[in-house]
């Protein structure tokens, strides 16, 4: 695990956490998506997609009660170091849910593991959320689903205990050069 180095990108949704692992992988680096593993095992099991979330946010909660708060990490794990196996040195975690995961992934990778928090202001992020392409929601949909990651997924603990953090309530070329000088601090 020598000169390995691990971004994990947190923040709620709509803060632009998207745009800032685009930003990366498009710089060539691999990504493991958290949700990722929901959706595979999603189909796996023949539950479908609903366009509104509701059948992801159920089958989120469902399987971290039935199989254990970890499961998710556990899968994250067992990918990321697939990848280092092959030879990655450097790789980023698209969405950290929880403390849980937050503490498990600390615990996997302690000298690895960078945490970066996306946040922006509550009302910038309600509008961008409002008009996303293929997951808008309306400001109740999106309160609620902010309550939902916080008080049943613990989502709130990951983005306080960042490492660093993108306030993202401008351009992206703002966000991304801030991310920039993430990366060159933490020689990523």
């Amino acid at each position: 695990m020598d000169n390995v180095k691990i971004l994990a990108i947190v923040g709620m949704s709509g803060s632009g956490k998207s745009v800032i692992v685009d930003y990366l992988t498009d710089k060539g680096y691999p990504k493991v998506y958290f949700g990722g593993m929901i959706y595979k095992e999603m189909e796996k099991r023949g539950i479908p997609r609903t366009e509104d979330g509701e059948s992801e946010k159920k089958f989120r909660e469902e399987i971290r009660e039935t199989e254990g708060k970890d499961w998710v990490v556990r899968q994250v794990i067992a990918e990321t170091r697939d990848l280092i196996s092959a030879g990655q040195k450097r790789i980023v975690l698209d969405g950290v849910y929880s403390w849980t995961e937050y503490c498990t992934l600390k615990h996997e990778f302690p000298k690895a593991l960078t945490f970066i928090a996306v946040v922006v202001d509550k009302q910038i992020r309600y509008d961008r959320v409002a008009v996303r392409p293929g997951r808008a929601f309306d400001a109740a949909a999106i309160r609620e689903r902010d309550r939902s990651e916080i008080e049943n997924l613990e989502k709130g603990g990951p983005i306080v205990a960042a490492d660093y953090y993108i306030l993202n309530n401008g351009t992206i070329e703002e966000s991304t050069d801030r991310l920039d000088e993430i990366l060159k601090k933490i020689e990523f």
